[in-house]
């Protein structure tokens, strides 16, 4: 089942970064009060992107990196100046396979 990585805009100018499966959903949520505190003492105005992931781990991990982004990094991120793999770490298990494949070819 797919999550979502999304971001809101609030009335103080800050981007909530929230995980959901029903990212329209959970908004309703944090417009009606009873989502994030963080969105109860902000209003949310709207959602400004949203991004399907894998599963809930993968959403996690991907929020935890967004989360680290300024306002400003986040509204890039919105708006398609960045892309969501920029803002990634580089998977270490990525460059592991890469060097299992350099090994067999040096032994062929």
């Amino acid at each position: 089942m797919p999550w979502f990585l999304y971001l809101i805009e609030c009335a103080d100018g800050s981007v909530y970064t929230g995980i959901a499966v029903d990212v329209q959903a959970r908004f309703e949520k944090h417009v009606n009060g009873t989502g994030a505190r963080y969105t109860r003492s902000r209003k949310p105005l709207q959602v400004l992107a949203s991004f399907e992931l894998a599963d809930r781990s993968s959403a996690s991990s991907a929020e935890y990196w967004v989360k680290r982004l300024s306002p400003p990094e986040k509204r890039a991120l919105a708006a398609g100046v960045r892309t969501l793999e920029s803002v990634l770490p580089v998977v270490v298990q990525a460059d592991a396979a890469s060097e299992t494949e350099a090994e067999e070819t040096d032994s062929a």
